[in-house]
């Protein structure tokens, strides 16, 4: 497998309430993570960063995923643990009170990817059916669109856009949405923040994921373009390709 993780501040953000990153744990499988955080003054990237530092933490000691069941149990259990540590946290620090964060993680194994979302940061998979986004919006607009109230052109410019119906660390039970996809040599995982996909077409997406670039490339280009296209947001992204041949054992 390769990975890229790439984030940058925008083009209007003072500063960058994104996190993420991508992790080994003890047999080399990957844990891509990807959080955007919100909050008062800096508390979202206290949220972003103590989700990511836990995670990543949590990750690197972990053995043995063999299994979807073992992977989605492993995100269920210690992504809980993280949302107690902030919904704590904010309790504790003033400064810190309602933050929160989005999170969209992926286990990527040689076999499968086991992806958790909560929030509106997304998770695609392009492979040989397609490109296809893999998690669904934990937001007003989205469910405004579900429920037939307004169309999906409609909820691009929505003035409400913003508000999350679900959210890391600002209640103290959170549910985290998993679901697992059988992997192939050639699939390509992308997580991102809505820095990116509120910015870049899916079809766009696509152009640059199937190029001859190189991973890092192809990350710098994205982020580029949601720039070009306005960069009001922070944009942040990783980049997990399943590549098996070259492997030794």
């Amino acid at each position: 497998m390769k990975a890229v993780f790439q984030t940058d501040v925008g083009k209007l953000r003072p500063h960058n309430e994104d996190n993420g990153g991508v992790f080994v744990n003890q047999d080399g499988d990957y844990l891509a993570i990807v959080a955007d955080g919100m909050g008062g003054h800096l508390a979202g990237d206290v949220a972003s960063e103590m989700t990511i530092t836990q995670l990543k933490e949590f990750w690197e000691k972990t053995s043995s995923i063999s299994s979807p069941e073992v992977a989605e149990k492993w995100l269920k259990e210690h992504v809980m643990k993280v949302n107690e540590l902030l919904f704590q946290h904010s309790l504790a620090n003033d400064e810190c009170q309602g933050m929160g964060t989005t999170l969209v993680t992926a286990i990527c194994t040689k076999q499968f990817a086991t992806i958790g979302h909560i929030g509106d940061s997304r998770c695609y998979l392009l492979n040989a059916n397609g490109f296809q986004q893999m998690t669904e919006d934990h937001s007003l607009v989205n469910e405004l669109v579900k429920t037939g109230q307004i169309s999906k052109k409609d909820a691009e410019h929505h003035p409400r856009k913003n508000v999350l119906l679900r959210a890391l660390g600002t209640e103290q039970t959170i549910q985290l949405d998993v679901k697992t996809v059988t992997v192939e040599e050639g699939d390509v995982l992308l997580l991102c923040s809505d820095g990116l996909s509120n910015k870049v077409s899916e079809q766009t997406m696509v152009d640059v994921l199937t190029s001859e670039q190189p991973l890092e490339a192809k990350a710098q280009t994205l982020i580029d373009l949601a720039n070009e296209y306005g960069g009001e947001d922070n944009i942040t992204l990783a980049i997990v390709q399943f590549s098996f041949e070259c492997e030794s054992g």
